[in-house]
């Protein structure tokens, strides 16, 4: 495994037991942005990176019980907090690193990202092999609860010029990598870049 690997599932073990507690308004933020993948029963959908799962359960209920909702997490503890929180309900759980994923190329209809390209060791090739499984025209969320300019206060940072989430960096990003950006929103409440898997 590398050292990004390890420094990400170091980083998410130490926090699995209190994220939830730490951001319990999110809810809605998370509907709402799953609401712009525009879902439709019996629709596939891979949650990558999905943390404690708190986008599971508006993918269930977007694409109802005939579809199929995956959450993919390379941390053990964040898989183990969405099985107590009763997520593994809303979809199947799998400890994987989305930068190799074991499913089937073209299987998904769509992909639900929550803050997970800054931890991407190599956002390129990862965001390609998001775009390997799905389908031609499927679609993918970049989403984060908060916007770039409220999560870096939050941290006590700057948003700098080579943030990858800025739109004049994300746009050609995607575009290397299978995608084409329909959507960006970048507000105080909610980061969400929507794209489409290109042919």
């Amino acid at each position: 495994m590398s050292d990004d690997h390890t420094h990400v599932q170091e980083f998410f073990t130490a926090r699995a037991a209190h994220w939830d507690a730490k951001f319990p308004d999110d809810g809605p933020a998370y509907a709402a942005a799953v609401a712009g993948l525009g879902l439709r029963a019996g629709d596939r959908v891979l949650d990558a990176g999905c943390g404690t799962g708190r986008a599971l359960p508006p993918l269930r209920a977007a694409v109802g019980p005939s579809g199929v909702v995956v959450g993919a997490d390379l941390t053990q503890a964040m898989l183990a907090a969405a099985t107590r929180a009763g997520r593994h309900r809303d979809g199947r759980l799998l400890l994987a690193d989305v930068a190799a994923l074991p499913l089937r190329s073209a299987s998904l209809d769509a992909v639900f990202a929550a803050g997970l390209i800054a931890h991407l060791p190599r956002p390129s090739d990862n965001l390609r092999e998001l775009a390997r499984v799905v389908r031609p025209n499927g679609t993918l969320a970049l989403f984060h609860p908060i916007g770039r300019a409220a999560l870096a206060a939050r941290q006590g940072r700057r948003v700098t010029p080579d943030d990858l989430r800025a739109e004049n960096n994300l746009a050609p990003l995607l575009a290397r990598s299978g995608w084409r950006m329909t959507s960006y929103a970048d507000e105080d409440a909610r980061f969400l870049a929507l794209a489409v898997r290109v042919n």
